[in-house]
């Protein structure tokens, strides 16, 4: 057992989603969005050395003190698996550690909207989950590939760095990949995917123009592709995802989004008004042809008309959904306020709760 793992089982007793550790302070846990000191001792460099040193490859903990950054997972047995984040901050070592729960929730499990489901069923296309750092995306994502998992036999390609969730074969064959160990980077496993006669692929982060570019293709050319995005919204995705390429080829780049893109799920994580907890809040956009008409024109300031006028089909705006959950009594108005989109719908909650 190492001597890191007493942390994470308190941190697990605690109801807590994250450990951070930095050189000079006490450890502190996030427990439902908030920052909560823990009862120990300042870390110094060497309890920090060991904790960090004892759950690190060497080969890893070698490159750490190379480039000052290091991403991998770490599983405590079978209890749980953290994402691990180490890197140097001015007072020295720094490290934070995300809970990545053993069991995978399902859709239902996590209260989330049924017409995520759509998304499992679909055969081709680009599909995005997007959200800030902490939102949820991952565990949204793992949920709609294990509904494809238990309901079809597809060969599934995950591409992560790292890899958080651990699949296991059902009726799909799942391949996972993670970053800097099994492949270069997410261009070069999506490069090398669309030649591995795969159905469903996932790209844990879309975070640059090429492979942005190869995740669009590779919708093009018939694969289901899911991807995240670090935005808020539909309309700042599909604005994101086209300001990335240069302006000679963004009308190229707006036909071929227009003809793959069948769906976004923007996610935020509110505070529950009992304090208890976190609740899933999302924006729901459909491909139709109306939103493929919408990108392909360039009028992105339609999508929000495109969403309103989908509502039979599932389609709903983020403050729409927030204000659902603060009249359900869900959250308090300064949460409400303090998440929406456009907060002077809010303004007269600011304060309440």
């Amino acid at each position: 057992m190492a001597k890191i793992d007493k942390l994470f089982q308190s941190l697990l007793s605690s109801s807590g989603s994250d450990l951070h550790m930095a050189e000079g302070q006490p450890p502190k846990f996030r427990i439902h969005g908030r920052m909560v000191k823990v009862q120990h001792p300042v870390l110094t460099a060497d309890s920090m050395r060991e904790y960090l040193g004892e759950i690190c490859a060497p080969e890893r903990w070698k490159h750490f003190h190379e480039t000052n950054d290091l991403d991998f997972a770490y599983a405590m047995g079978d209890v749980a698996r953290f994402r691990c984040n180490f890197f140097r901050q001015a007072n020295g070592y720094g490290a934070v550690f995300r809970l990545i729960p053993a069991k995978i929730k399902t859709l239902e499990d996590l209260n989330l909207p049924p017409v995520l489901k759509t998304f499992g069923n679909l055969r081709s296309g680009l599909v995005l989950v997007t959200g800030p750092t902490g939102s949820g995306k991952s565990t949204t994502l793992a949920a709609i590939i294990d509904y494809i998992n238990v309901r079809d036999a597809r060969h599934i390609l995950t591409i992560e760095e790292p890899i958080e969730f651990v699949h296991q074969n059902k009726r799909s064959v799942i391949c996972q990949r993670e970053v800097g160990l099994d492949t270069n980077s997410f261009a070069e496993g999506l490069r090398t995917g669309v030649r591995q006669d795969v159905d469903v692929i996932l790209v844990g982060e879309m975070r640059d123009l090429e492979t942005i570019a190869l995740a669009i293709t590779a919708a093009a050319m018939g694969s289901l592709v899911f991807g995240t995005l670090h935005t808020n919204s539909a309309v700042k995705t599909i604005d994101r995802i086209i300001d990335v390429f240069p302006a000679g080829q963004q009308s190229q780049i707006r036909t071929m989004l227009a003809e793959s893109l069948k769906g976004i799920c923007a996610q935020l994580l509110l505070k529950t008004s009992d304090g208890k907890g976190r609740v899933a809040c999302n924006e729901i956009l459909l491909g139709t042809s109306g939103l493929a008409a919408t990108i392909r024109e360039g009028n992105i300031g339609n999508i929000r008309n495109v969403i309103q006028g989908g509502g039979n089909m599932g389609m709903q705006l983020m403050d729409d959904a927030i204000n659902r959950l603060l009249v359900a009594g869900r959250i308090t108005g300064h949460e409400a306020y303090m998440k929406a989109i456009e907060k002077s719908r809010f303004a007269a909650h600011a304060t309440a709760g």
